[in-house]
């Protein structure tokens, strides 16, 4: 496959989206930039919304996970649309009620200043940990099979994306990149529907007989029935819905772009349309994964897991066109998830740490410049750890930080739920050291569990026992009746 070729067709779909973001960005301010002056049309978040919830990660490693567990995984998107519903009539109602630009002044209006900066920084720790590991992912995998024969050196492409990313959004941030993620999420879903389309074809199939072939390889299993497996469906389905409320519902990310909409009708609306298209997506790449292991086998490729799909796309001799879907599709998977990561971490870090919003002594030019500050900060912040990870990759490196996410989003699933199921006020310096002490007691936990839990090993429902636990440590440091604000009621 020609490099230079393959080259000059990513480098004119990076101008298409620096074009858009042009476009997208005349006339931005801080408001733009933050919650896209809540005038987001809420059919385009939730289209685009697809992209950032799936990222790179799906795109290579759904599909290779298919030869091993079949379609085990999509137990854990049923539990997505649980958790979706959660976030659509418990959480959109807290957060427009209170016309919040970040959602974590919640926790400061309901449990305290220190409540809240905690709440922050473990959305800041979190979203840099997944959304940098999701940008290695994808960079390793252009210099492998299209960089590396040019001799461009990983740090370069590093650098040169990153600086993609950083120009088209440090004018427009929310207001751009709801469009940009809309482009994207248009050739992701082209991509993926013309290589399942070419493999069917190539295999000699057709839509009526594919799930038969399938079936036939035991690649369509589903439900989990082993109670002790970390996969046992009713741990996936519950580890599901919870992932769903603390990376979707309590992610900054995720909900400055539903918060761009007008209004909260507008807003469930485009939560709800997202859970039904995300399972039909899954479910598709789901396929193709089993399409790749069968293709795989007919044509003695060997590759298996997250090496399957670029093998087969780059260096299997298949055409040129899908090779190029294939980049197009992997690229535009990457984009949503580490623009909006960039974004949604200087938000945060500009709101909820710095407090812009609330200093009066700045003018309108004096935040913008402060904005940009931050933005940078974060991009030389993302390429750090991305040359880290370069470093440390073991080969296990990806399922390892996967599972950190578990630990990270627990005291931030226990803040938000003990804030509003309870009317308890929390002693102000336990706070930062429960937000610690649950993880790194989950960690132990889970080290040893097959020991400790007669063979039993913890999965998904990680996330649940991290929360759980915070919780439970929560209202033992807390006092009844003296809350800061009285919790929000459930709608």
């Amino acid at each position: 496959m020609n490099s230079a070729v393959l080259l000059i067709i990513i480098l004119a779909y990076f101008a298409l989206l620096l074009g858009i973001a042009f476009y997208t960005s005349r006339g931005s301010n801080n408001e733009s930039f933050f919650i896209g002056n809540r005038s987001s049309k809420w059919w385009v978040v939730a289209f685009g919304m697809i992209g950032t919830s799936l990222s790179g990660m799906t795109f290579i490693s759904v599909p290779g996970t298919v030869g091993k567990i079949g379609f085990d995984y999509f137990q854990v998107v049923i539990g997505y649309w649980l958790g979706y519903f959660v976030v659509a009539f418990v959480l959109l109602p807290i957060y427009y009620k209170m016309h919040l630009t970040s959602i974590y002044t919640y926790l400061e209006h309901r449990l305290g200043t220190t409540a809240y900066k905690t709440g922050a920084l473990f959305f800041i720790l979190s979203r840099t940990l997944g959304a940098t590991l999701r940008l290695y992912l994808v960079i390793k995998v252009l210099e492998k099979f299209v960089l590396e024969d040019m001799g461009i050196p990983f740090e370069v492409t590093s650098i040169f994306i990153m600086a993609l990313i950083l120009l088209y959004t440090y004018r427009g941030g929310v207001k751009t990149i709801v469009w940009t993620d809309t482009l994207q999420t248009t050739f992701m879903l082209l991509a993926l529907l013309v290589c399942v389309g070419y493999i069917i074809n190539s295999l000699g199939l057709n839509l009526g007989n594919t799930w038969e072939a399938l079936s036939a390889q035991g690649y369509t299993k589903l439900i989990n029935t082993d109670v002790k497996s970390g996969g046992f469906f009713l741990k996936q389905i519950l580890g599901g819905a919870f992932i769903t409320i603390a990376m979707t519902g309590l992610d900054q990310e995720m909900m400055q772009k539903n918060i761009s909409v007008s209004n909260l009708k507008d807003s469930q609306k485009n939560m709800l349309t997202l859970s039904f298209l995300q399972g039909a997506v899954v479910f598709i790449f789901l396929t193709l994964g089993g399409l790749l292991y069968l293709f795989a086998a007919a044509n003695g490729i060997t590759a298996a897991g997250d090496d399957l799909f670029p093998t087969i796309a780059i260096d299997s001799g298949l055409p040129f066109l899908i090779t190029v879907c294939f980049l197009i599709g992997l690229i535009s998977a990457l984009f949503p998830s580490a623009d909006g990561a960039l974004t949604a971490l200087t938000s945060s870090f500009c709101i909820d740490i710095l407090g812009i919003k609330k200093r009066t002594d700045w003018d309108e030019q004096k935040k913008g410049r402060v904005r940009l500050i931050v933005h940078n900060v974060f991009a030389i912040i993302f390429l750090v750890f991305v040359f880290f990870f370069r470093e440390v990759d073991n080969g296990s490196l990806i399922q390892t930080l996967l599972v950190v996410a578990g630990y990270t989003y627990g005291p931030l699933l226990a803040l938000f739920t003990f804030g509003i199921l309870t009317r308890r006020r929390v002693m102000d310096g336990a706070i930062p050291v429960i937000c610690v002490l649950a993880p790194v007691v989950c960690y132990i936990l889970k080290q040893n569990d097959k020991d400790w839990l007669g063979g039993y090993t913890i999965g998904t429902e990680l996330l649940i026992i991290n929360a759980g636990l915070a919780f439970l440590l929560l209202f033992l440091c807390s006092k009844k009746g003296d809350a800061v604000a009285a919790p929000a009621k459930l709608i």
